[in-house]
Parts: structure tokens; C-alpha cells; sequence
């Protein structure tokens, strides 16, 4: 997740996103508007003793509303960062902290699949909340009978951190008490298969957090709802992969370079689509004798005119800063490769960087369904799986 970089702790970036700046006022405006209720509540459930006439004059409210409201997000980063540390003293990369529309982030490098570590980095961040909300109730404590604004914010953070940490808790896969459910199946099971049942699990509480929302017309319910059902699902189908491609490299899937249609820099864009139309390819790696210049899509043909199509050249059309991989790569790196730059095939290069083939994300794909069903990367190297299945190139 993108964000705008605000400093970095113990050399982890921390970021906000742009929704965090919609959120931010909303949850003070919404603090400020209601805080003679809270007020109320807080004197129910803690003897707060607040005299809520005391904080409702003038700009009082909003004033509380927003110190309540950097305090809470202050609390869900050091929620993060309890991740982090776990995760860091591990020996796992954190790439970054996000603060955005639902709370946090952090972002792995990767993430763990011994069960213990994930057990203990999930539960940290519930851990630092309540302590988090302990070391308010101190301060809420002590504050003296009259310091209404003290009493009101610290026992607001109290409250509001422990039914953070309540919360993050329920089963819900990919939050904090899902990992920890998925941890705790991990033990006796295969990851890939833990992952899958928790992230059931997860997905059968975002339908239910959802409709909750949709009945009470909570917004932010309905949206946390939705996040949790697709992250589940991403997460799920990400570990599959994974575990599915465990040994398969590369060279095992890719299309090797015999099989391989190629186009020069000097052929027109008009003959290439000719040849998308005939050979039913709709991406070519281009060759300077045996040396790769660039790829040239379909998309990269259809920004030229046709009427321009016999002036053009497939070298000045083509995008020349090809990323390639080896053959030697996991077929895992290469699809998560393929996601980060955007594109659907990777040339394949030896250690001369000369082309040996073509690995795209139809072939990623075939192979997946061909393993799932029992075939092995034996059987995939030998090509027999990819014969019907030549849609890209």
C-alpha cells in the first residue's frame, strides 16, 4: 500500500495513506459531535466523573474530538510496531507501517510460515493495544477530579485500545486473531491447508460483519467487511500458489526458444498485426540478431494509426526496458515479478543474457491447474500441458 512517507523508526518506513487524511477528521468530527454522550458513558462503565457541560462549550468538543483521534491512531501504530519488532527479531524484512482508512499496516516482505513466529508477531500487536490502554487507564487514574479534558481523552484511549485489541482479536483471517488461528492449525497441518481454513473462517465473519453493517447502516463496518473477505481471499489463493509451485522453476514451465515466434525492430507494425491475426499471439520478444531489444504487445501496435501501420517501425513502438529472470528462478518469484511491473511475461535469459524462452502468466497458470490435478514438473518441463494453451505468445 502506497503513502505518503512521514519518517522512519527503527529503519522501518511509515507512511500515510491518502485515505488516513479522509478518516483522521472524520473520526475527530465524529468524537467532537458526540461527546457529551461518550461523556455519559465513560462515567457509567469507568466513574469517569467528567461534567460533560464542561466540554461541550465552544470549540472544546472538536478540540477533544481530534486529540482523541491522533491518540487512537497513535495507539493502532504502536499496534504495528509491535508486529514489527516480533516479526524484525525474527529475522523478517518489514518494508513499511501504513496508517490509512482502516487503521494499520504492516508490510512484510514476507510472510512466515513457521507457526510459532507467526503465533507470537500476530499476537504482539493485540499485547502492545492493551498495554497501550493500560498505561491511559494509569493516566485516567491519577488525572485529579476536575481535569475534565485529561479524563475525558486518557479514558477515552483506555476504552477505545482494549476494544482494539478485543477486536483484532476474533477469528477473522487476515486480522490479528486469524493469523493466530491459522498459526495454531499450522501445527498439525500443512500451511497451504491451514490457510485455507482460516481463511474460511474469515470470510464466513466479513459476511457476517457486513450484514451487521448493512442492518445498522455502519459504513465502516461494511468496508472493513469487504477488506477482510478479499484480503482472506488473496492471501488464501497466494499461499496455494505457493505451495503448488514448491520445486517447480522457470525452465520447467516456460516456452523454450525454438518454440518461440520473434519479430525484428525492422518489421512494419502492419506485418506484426498480420502475424497476431494468423499466428493468434498477441506479444513478441524482438531480436537484434540473437539479442533481445524489447518486447512489442498488441497494445504497443494498436497506438499506431492504421493508416501509419506500413511507416512504423516494431523498434519504435516496442518497450525496450524488458525486465527478464533466469531459468533457475522459482516459478513463484516469477509470477509475484510479473505482478509488480504490471506486465504478463518475462523473457528468460541464460548467463550470456541471451533469450531462451518465454514464461507468461497463462503458462504460471496452466501449470498450477495441471499440478492441482496431480501432474508433476516433470510432466510440465516436457511441454505437454502447454500444446492448447498458447494464448499469449
Amino acid at each position: 500500500m502506497r503513502g505518503l512517507k512521514i519518517g522512519t523508526v527503527l529503519d522501518i518506513p511509515v507512511r500515510l495513506n491518502w485515505t488516513f487524511l479522509i478518516v483522521l477528521p472524520l473520526f475527530a468530527y465524529l468524537i467532537g459531535s458526540q461527546i457529551g454522550m461518550i461523556a455519559e458513558v465513560m462515567n457509567q462503565s469507568l466513574s469517569a466523573g467528567i461534567d460533560p457541560t464542561a466540554i461541550e462549550a465552544g470549540l472544546t468538543p472538536w478540540a477533544l474530538g481530534l486529540a482523541a483521534a491522533l491518540g487512537l491512531f497513535g495507539g493502532v501504530l504502536l499496534h504495528e510496531f509491535g508486529h514489527s519488532i516480533v516479526a524484525m527479531r525474527y529475522g523478517y524484512e518489514i518494508e513499511s507501517i501504513t496508517l490509512w482508512l482502516l487503521g494499520g499496516l504492516a508490510s512484510f516482505a514476507e510472510f512466515p510460515e513457521d507457526w510459532k513466529h507467526e503465533f507470537w508477531i500476530a499476537i504482539a500487536g493485540p499485547l502492545v493495544s492493551v498495554a497501550v490502554g493500560l498505561v491511559c487507564y494509569v493516566v485516567f487514574a491519577v488525572a485529579p477530579i476536575g481535569a475534565d479534558a485529561v479524563l475525558f481523552v486518557f479514558g477515552y484511549l483506555a476504552l477505545l485500545n482494549i476494544v482494539l485489541a478485543v477486536f483484532n482479536m476474533l477469528p477473522a483471517f487476515p486480522m490479528d486473531g486469524g493469523r493466530v488461528l491459522r498459526a495454531l492449525l499450522a501445527r498439525n497441518q500443512p500451511h497451504a491447508q491451514a490457510t485455507q481454513r482460516a481463511a474460511s473462517i474469515g470470510k464466513g465473519f466479513a459476511f457476517l460483519m457486513g450484514l451487521i453493517g448493512l442492518f445498522t447502516f455502519q459504513l465502516l463496518l461494511i468496508v472493513l467487511a469487504f477488506f477482510i473477505y478479499i484480503a482472506a481471499s488473496g492471501e488464501a489463493q497466494q499461499t496455494t500458489l505457493k505451495a503448488a509451485f514448491q520445486g517447480v522453476t522457470v525452465g520447467d514451465v516456460m516456452t523454450p526458444r525454438e518454440e518461440l515466434h520473434t519479430v525484428t525492430e525492422d518489421t512494419s507494425v502492419s506485418e506484426l498485426m498480420q502475424r497476431m491475426f494468423e499466428e493468434r499471439h498477441t506479444g513478441y520478444p524482438v531480436l537484434h540478431g540473437e539479442d533481445l531489444v524489447g518486447m512489442v504487445t498488441l497494445e504497443d501496435a494498436r497506438s499506431v494509426r492504421d493508416v501509419e501501420r506500413d511507416a512504423y517501425r516494431v523498434g519504435e513502438v516496442m518497450a525496450d526496458n524488458v525486465v527478464a529472470i533466469g531459468p533457475h528462478v522459482d516459478a513463484m518469484t516469477a509470477l509475484q515479478t510479473m505482478q509488480e511491473n504490471g506486465v504478463g511475461r518475462l523473457p528468460v535469459v541464460n548467463e550470456s543474457d541471451e533469450l531462451i524462452g518465454i514464461i507468461s502468466r497463462s503458462d504460471l497458470m496452466t501449470a498450477f491447474n495441471i499440478i492441482q490435478t496431480g501432474g508433476t514438473p516433470t510432466v510440465i518441463s516436457g511441454r505437454q500441458q502447454l500444446d492448447g494453451d498458447r494464448g499469449v505468445f
